[in-house]
């Protein structure tokens, strides 16, 4: 399944910074071949916010992962993922020789992992991260570090106080965004945030995603946010991809997915999301459970869990449909969809409030 590629003339002139196609991760286990990634596609603009987001499992991480092509062994990432320099030739990811790949993964297009007690060497001090990233990649020490100076003040951080402890010597939130400091400081293109704010309480989430916004527009940089937490991203993002059993079922305006979802998966997932004003008793959360990535569905992936799903569904695998503008869903009922999963109303006001 794909996303249709069509574009009107108004698209077309929209700056695409990444491009993927029909790429898919898999591992060959004892119990079959396990697809984690199938053939997704999507294109990244340049200068957006984009949310990934599903539930745990879905594919999110190897997603992440394959944008710099740093599937660990003994997965197969296979399909095509290109990136766009804002002044020079196109560049194949998947092909590029190791050292110009490892340049890249810094230079152009860096990342943020989930964890940043476990992204620092706790026997080095904060200063010697920042330092030996800039003297691998060949960048001046001293230009550099007053980057990194002016990064961490943007973050709310005093560098001379964080640039010269380690790790264990700063709260959850400080390690965080040292470790954003640290994954701009070569001024990339492309900043991929994988779950980076999982570990903190409600209120370090919000402030880091609001000094994201800031650091975005000072930077002029695209943003790539995964995160299992919707309400979290629909304070954040521009647009929304909805992932589900490895592969993308929705796509679109994060503020039209949030009003006018089309796929059951996403009204399901909202409808799921906890909010402070519904009721434990009045959560509907989504039946069943997701097919394990051995097991190879005909038809729609969501068709087992789907309250509407048919013998069309099963069949069939769905193409993406166009929805409205800007807003895709691979779904074959996606009108129906509308109809008959209602969304919850509470649930619904509170995340269009957070925008």
């Amino acid at each position: 399944m794909t996303i249709q590629h069509t574009m009107s003339a108004q698209q077309e002139q929209t700056d695409t910074v990444l491009e993927v196609r029909d790429v898919t991760v898999q591992f060959d286990m004892d119990r079959g071949e396990s697809r984690v990634l199938d053939s997704v596609s999507l294109d990244i603009q340049r200068g957006e916010i984009l949310g990934i987001v599903g539930e745990s499992g879905s594919g999110k991480s190897m997603f992440a992962s394959s944008l710099l092509d740093a599937v660990v062994e003994p997965g197969i990432l296979t399909g095509e993922v290109t990136y766009y320099p804002p002044d020079d030739e196109p560049i194949d990811v998947l092909d590029l020789p190791k050292r110009r790949l490892r340049e890249l993964r810094w230079e152009e297009i860096s990342m943020v992992f989930q964890g940043a007690m476990s992204s620092f060497n706790p026997t080095t001090k904060i200063r010697t991260h920042f330092e030996e990233t800039l003297q691998a990649h060949k960048f001046d020490v001293e230009k550099g570090m007053e980057r990194a100076r002016e990064i961490l003040s943007d973050l709310y951080l005093d560098p001379d106080r964080v640039l010269d402890v380690y790790a264990h010597e700063l709260s959850g939130g400080m390690r965080q965004r040292a470790l954003i400091a640290l994954s701009l400081v070569l001024e990339p293109e492309v900043l991929v945030m994988d779950e980076p704010t999982a570990s903190l309480d409600l209120l370090m989430q919000r402030s880091i995603l609001k000094m994201l916004e800031k650091i975005r527009d000072k930077y002029d940089l695209t943003l790539v946010f995964i995160t299992h937490d919707l309400p979290l991203v629909a304070e954040l993002c521009d647009r929304l991809a909805v992932m589900y059993a490895f592969e993308f079922v929705e796509v679109g305006e994060c503020d039209t997915l949030i009003r006018d979802a089309a796929h059951p998966y996403t009204r399901a997932l909202l409808n799921a999301t906890p909010n402070l004003n519904t009721p434990v008793k009045d959560m509907d959360p989504i039946e069943g459970s997701s097919p394990d990535p051995v097991d190879n569905l005909s038809g729609c992936s969501y068709h087992p869990r789907c309250p509407i799903g048919d013998k069309e569904c099963v069949a069939e695998d769905p193409d993406f449909y166009e929805v409205g503008d800007d807003q895709q869903a691979a779904c074959h009922k996606w009108e129906r969809s509308l109809e008959e999963i209602p969304l919850s109303t509470q649930a619904h006001a509170e995340m269009e409030g957070e925008q």
